[in-house]
């Protein structure tokens, strides 16, 4: 069953973890309706999107790429986003819409929602970003060999 996965970090066509991401791309870039907060952080500079916490936090419409993902493509993706580990990302719904388009209806997607908490344990390099770029991807540290499932 197909479904559709938001991209905002690593994931996206032409950066460090595309060969992961075996989905097929909705032309377009994409944006969230609801405002998050997208900042560079840790030692390995991460992109880590995470929901704002209060009214009038600092955020953006963080933009991104669109793909309809298989079940098993998501399951790794999954992996290399830890969603089984606690304080790493999570899998949820929500909602973007094409840029440029003010006329388009808004779809619903999932996403990879980092964990809040670690901006107080973590040093954050940037951020609130509007878009994870190739600019600030070329700070991104590569964390090891993958784990055996994606290699």
């Amino acid at each position: 069953m197909p479904h559709l996965l938001f991209v905002y970090g690593t994931l996206k066509q032409g950066f460090f973890n595309h060969p992961i991401n075996e989905g097929r791309r909705v032309p377009g870039t994409f944006a969230t309706v609801e405002r998050f907060g997208l900042y560079l952080i840790g030692a390995r500079f991460l992109p880590w999107m995470v929901a704002l916490e209060q009214p009038g936090e600092p955020g953006e419409h963080v933009q991104g790429e669109l793909y309809e993902v298989d079940d098993a493509a998501l399951a790794r993706m999954d992996v290399l986003e830890r969603v089984s580990e606690p304080g790493w990302y999570q899998r949820v719904d929500l909602w973007v819409h094409p840029v440029g388009d003010a006329h388009a209806k808004p779809v619903a997607c999932q996403v990879y929602l980092a964990h809040a908490p670690k901006l107080k344990t973590e040093p954050v390099h940037c951020g609130p970003l509007v878009a994870y770029t190739p600019e600030i991807a070329a700070q991104y540290r590569y964390g090891g060999p993958l784990p055996q499932e994606l290699a």
